[in-house]
């Protein structure tokens, strides 16, 4: 493999910095390394690196155990189109997250494995390199998310804002029928590869025998009725945005193999030794609890890493009632149109149904029902009797809707962590659970 590329690494532990050249010194034609970050953004204007290796913490610097989000801010303010991988202690990955957020496309923990590093740096490398030659093309138009006027969607709405011109990878966490892949496709559309299709695939509805086919492709011969070539999904990904739904639901024994293709950015098609490398975006999204599975043994601690840098939980239609009846306007309009129907409004006593009914299967079942209701509907309002909404669910004893466990595990965590002031070790404690898992649990819940 032919050298290629300028790396740039700061981390003020010179022995790191010693082993790192080293390693990469093989695959990157220029390598400079500094140990004081007061003398990085000189350096960069020296060098203009293409790839920056960017330590998280400093024995003495600008705002103990933020510094690397402040010397990040800091490069991609002056210096946009330099890609930033971010080193960091495993205890510090959620300043690793939220320097994702910001702008950083990948991290890794230490103590590190250099086949991990390796990959990261040469991803970082090769986005940088493909957009620096690449013509920027108008977005494909797409139909606009409906956000409502609720707090929880205006911060995902944020969130979102953050990341989604990123390539960090996206688990989208809520209840069927929550709209996970309308949000899968709006973070696609806001993102640099708004260009080329987002590719969907249904993890759950993969037989196990096909899996390989359907995600790595064949070739012609490569068991019985291959009868012809065929690319896999990955590779019809390849510079766009590949969002595996349901995710939750594939087996153990087939997350090894996902994993593989993930963490190496290749796939090799059933019947063939050539190895393909795939440039890809992954999106991924479940209604189970994937922290909770990992626990069990369920899923792969290591696949659920690489899924979840960022974690965008929807919440439940119930939990954002302002948004109900705005949302039915919108199906009423639509569904009006398309079967011919002068149905201007919906009455006060149906808005009330609306509003009080729970809706468990959420915004599919609100579409659903407003469809219903148009067929139903013979003058031009919307009225109860053409809802057939069944009974409410239940309330408790003083009439306020029961809160479900999820609702009351995240107020929880979050009472837990201002009670303790921001102290995670302290809040960890308090709830019962080890620090880790409350990492998890804020990564879930967006907290």
């Amino acid at each position: 493999m032919a050298k290629a590329g300028k790396l740039l690494i700061l981390d003020d532990n010179k022995d790191i910095l010693s082993a790192v050249k080293l390693m990469a010194e093989k695959y990157f034609e220029t390598i400079i390394t500094i140990s004081n970050p007061n003398v990085l953004l000189s350096t960069l204007r020296q060098h203009h690196p293409d790839v920056l290796l960017l330590d998280m913490n400093f024995r003495a610097g600008v705002n103990s155990g933020n510094e690397g989000l402040y010397w990040l801010q800091e490069t991609l303010k002056m210096f946009s189109d330099i890609k930033v991988v971010l080193f960091t202690a495993y205890a510090d990955v959620h300043l690793a997250v939220e320097g994702m957020k910001l702008g950083a496309c990948d991290f890794v923990i230490k103590p590190w494995k250099n086949d991990e590093l390796l990959i990261a740096l040469q991803n970082a490398y090769n986005l940088k390199d493909k957009k620096r030659k690449k013509t920027v093309m108008p977005a494909v138009a797409a139909t606009p998310m409906f956000w409502g006027d609720s707090a929880e969607m205006a911060r995902i709405r944020n969130i979102v804002n953050q990341v989604a011109s990123t390539d960090a990878n996206i688990l989208i966490t809520g209840e069927n029928g929550t709209g996970k892949e309308v949000l899968a496709r709006e973070i696609h559309q806001s993102s640099m590869r708004c260009r080329q299709q987002m590719v969907s695939l249904d993890m759950g509805a993969i037989p196990d025998t096909l899996f390989e086919s359907e995600l790595f492709g064949h070739k012609k011969g490569a068991f019985t009725d291959a009868t012809a070539d065929r690319i896999g999904k990955l590779e019809v990904a390849n510079e766009s945005t590949l969002f595996m739904d349901e995710i939750g639901n594939l087996p153990l024994h087939l997350q090894a193999k996902l994993l593989v293709a993930i963490q190496n950015r290749t796939i090799t098609p059933l019947g063939s030794n050539k190895p393909v490398p795939v440039d890809i975006r992954i999106i991924s999204a479940t209604n189970r609890n994937l922290f909770e599975m990992a626990d069990r043994g369920e899923f792969r601690q290591d696949l659920l890493y690489r899924i979840n840098t960022i974690v965008i939980n929807l919440p439940p239609l119930r939990n954002r009632t302002t948004d109900i009846i705005p949302l039915a306007k919108i199906f009423l309009a639509e569904y009006a149109q398309k079967y011919g129907k002068a149905i201007t409004d919906i009455s006060p006593a149906a808005c009330e149904q609306l509003i009080a009914y729970r809706w468990p299967g959420n915004i599919r079942e609100l579409q659903n029902t407003m469809q219903k209701a148009t067929l139903m509907c013979d003058s031009d309002v919307i009225k109860p009797s053409h809802l057939e909404l069944r009974a409410v669910a239940p309330t408790s004893a003083v009439g306020e809707p029961i809160v479900t466990l999820e609702d009351s595990e995240r107020k929880n965590i979050a009472d837990a962590i201002y009670a303790c002031n921001g102290n995670l070790s302290m809040a960890a404690k308090k709830l019962g659970i080890t620090r880790q898992t409350l990492y998890n649990k804020i990564k879930r819940f967006g907290l």
